[in-house]
């Protein structure tokens, strides 16, 4: 019979951080925390006229409803990339695109 190594048990949180990191998806999924997360982050009154439908490559897509609202967003751009980041502790975005 076969001996299995001893090693002290790991949390559930530990044990699935490491097997993010070792399939290679956790920024995918930190990617995918920037879409989901959208209107946390950016509050309730921007996610009523601006909402992420995607990310590719580290550039965040966002459909806004006017243009007004696409050069506010604009002008807002760094600020919102910022926030985003901090939230999702590193530099997920790189971009946005606002449509």
């Amino acid at each position: 019979m076969r001996k299995r190594p001893t090693s002290s048990p790991k949390s559930l949180g530990e044990a699935l951080e490491e097997l993010v990191g070792t399939l290679g998806i956790k920024t995918k999924l930190q990617e995918y925390e920037a879409v989901v997360q959208w209107p946390q982050i950016v509050g309730e009154r921007i996610a009523q006229e601006a909402a992420a439908t995607r990310i590719a490559k580290g550039v965040l897509f966002v459909k806004v409803r006017s243009g007004v609202w696409r050069n506010e967003l604009t002008l807002r751009k760094k600020e919102i990339m910022n926030r985003i980041n901090a939230t999702l502790g590193g530099e997920v975005v790189k971009d946005i695109k606002f449509q």
